[in-house]
């Protein structure tokens, strides 16, 4: 039985953000995420796409976010279940819960704290027979690791940012970019569709609208695909057919634990500290909602001190807790560990 303070399901930007402040409140916290690493989407679907919103970051890449996020937070120790899925729920007398996994790992906490984003995901697939024999041989839903296209004749289908991203992207990367999408009007920003008809009358990525892709040929690995434009249908090399249609978001278990849900989200108090119909239990980040709630991982940062400051008072209900700013307070870790915050210069006027 693994035991802590706040227990976290969901080990993404806003979870690892909610270490942290929990960290300046003594408490001590464990997360549990169904992914084999830390970071959640910034890590396992784009750690090398740039984010822009961060304040204090004019740029700054997922997955060096979340290097940032886990230097942060090592001086609170946090605890980690990694490849293994929240799956039951158990509220005892006491008021505490039991968070077993699907491998039967059980946790213990007085407080549960729901940071699982959107939730697991799973790409939308296109409807192309023998499209499962060429996954990991050529065919991706995702692109983890660009340089796995470096030199390769690779085609994406899609009309949306993603599409038009790593579309933009890889023409500095692969030896040819082929973008496909069934309409001739795309969904993403403005400035990548300008930026990839630039990229086109360059010669560096072939745009071929409206089309699709209706088939794969090869043996072992892809080596073509068979591409439908109107009436005409022809054949491609393509070393990597990558289908860049979206993730379907689902809760998973978590949607049977008696939360109260809407539209595949959790509702929660905004009023107050983020807590769900079931006292104890939190939601943070993408995964809740409620009225003017905007996915943004600032947004979930926020949530996560609101919910820390919420929890605190559970945990301790008979403690008053004084705020101390961390520039006054410094940080002090579990380890022993401390940053003092700058002394203030006391100087004489003659």
């Amino acid at each position: 039985m693994i035991k802590t303070d706040i227990l976290i399901i969901g080990a993404g930007p806003t979870g690892l953000f909610a270490v942290f402040e929990a960290g300046l409140l003594k408490l001590k916290c464990h997360l549990i995420d169904a992914l084999p690493q830390p970071g959640g989407q910034c890590s396992e679907i784009y750690p090398k796409k740039p984010i822009y919103d961060i304040p204090g970051f004019p740029e700054v890449l997922a997955g060096d976010l979340v290097t940032n996020l886990m230097k942060q937070i090592e001086p609170f120790q946090p605890g980690f279940t990694l490849g293994e899925r929240a799956d039951t729920i158990e509220k005892l007398d006491d008021g505490s819960f039991i968070v077993t996994t699907d491998k039967g790992t059980k946790h213990h906490a007085p407080i549960v704290a729901i940071a699982g984003g959107l939730g697991s995901f799973e790409p939308r697939k296109p409807p192309i027979d023998r499209l499962s024999d060429f996954e990991d041989k050529g065919v991706e839903y995702i692109i983890r690791d660009p340089e796995l296209y470096r030199d390769k004749n690779v085609v994406i289908s899609g009309g949306g940012d993603s599409a038009l991203d790593w579309s933009i992207f890889l023409t500095d990367v692969a030896k040819s970019v082929t973008l496909i999408h069934r309409r001739n009007e795309f969904r993403g920003a403005l400035d990548s569709v300008e930026k990839v008809q630039e990229l086109k009358n360059l010669g560096k990525i072939e745009l071929i609208t409206p089309a699709e892709v209706v088939g794969l040929v090869g043996n072992d690995k892809l080596e073509e695909v068979v591409i439908k434009q109107g009436a005409e249908v022809f054949n491609r090399e393509c070393d990597h057919f990558i289908p860049l249609f979206g993730l379907a978001p689902k809760l998973g278990p978590i949607a049977d634990w008696g939360l109260e849900i809407e539209k595949n989200a959790i509702k929660v108090n905004n009023a107050l500290d983020y807590q769900t119909n079931i006292p104890g239990i939190y939601a943070i980040g993408d995964v809740n909602t409620y009225p003017g709630k905007l996915k943004l991982i600032l947004c979930g940062f926020h949530e996560a001190t609101l919910m820390c400051q919420s929890a605190y008072q559970r945990i301790f209900p008979d403690k008053r807790y004084v705020m101390k700013y961390t520039t006054v307070g410094g940080v002090e870790g579990f380890d022993g560990s401390k940053k003092e915050a700058p002394k203030a210069v006391v100087k004489s006027i003659d």
